[in-house]
């Protein structure tokens, strides 16, 4: 895996919680951005570097910059997005969704080890962990042989 992918999957379409958190952040600007998915199924479009610098200013005035940190911090480390950032043929994309340039392989190899790593890390927690078996008790000879005494005095009491 140090060789970024050849084979482009197209355009990556958002989820219903890649909209939510477009959303959140589009609703700490005063206008929406756009960058970011409208509707699932929308394509998730890699940013421009620097784009944080270019919110900022569009913050509102009640909303903190830290808030808009956190938000695009959620929206940029998930899987689709890292997913979108790793096709060959992927671009950065500046507020107007505006293709910018495209990514450096770098930064679409780095993207796709991320990707993988949490694809392999939702695939672990989708899989239920199978419960060791409960061993039988260990009974001691004297509970065995009450064990057997009492299941043979059970079936003659059934048979009479």
């Amino acid at each position: 895996m140090d060789k970024p992918w050849k084979v482009s999957r197209g355009p990556i379409a958002a989820s219903e919680l890649d909209v939510e958190k477009a959303n959140a952040i589009n609703m700490l600007l005063i206008r929406p951005v756009g960058v970011l998915p409208a509707k699932a199924g929308d394509p998730i479009l890699p940013f421009a570097v620097g784009l944080f610098n270019e919110l900022r200013p569009l913050l509102k005035p009640d909303a903190g910059v830290t808030t808009l940190r956190r938000a695009t911090a959620a929206y940029v480390h998930c899987r689709r997005y890292y997913f979108a950032s790793a096709q060959p043929d992927s671009m950065r994309h500046g507020l107007d969704g505006d293709p910018v340039e495209p990514l450096s392989s770098e930064d679409r190899l780095v993207a796709q080890k991320r990707f993988l790593s949490l694809k392999q890390g939702t695939a672990k927690a989708e899989v239920p962990e199978q419960p060791a078996p409960v061993p039988p008790p260990l009974l001691s000879k004297n509970e065995q042989i009450r064990a057997a005494l009492l299941s043979k005095k059970n079936a003659s009491a059934r048979a009479g």
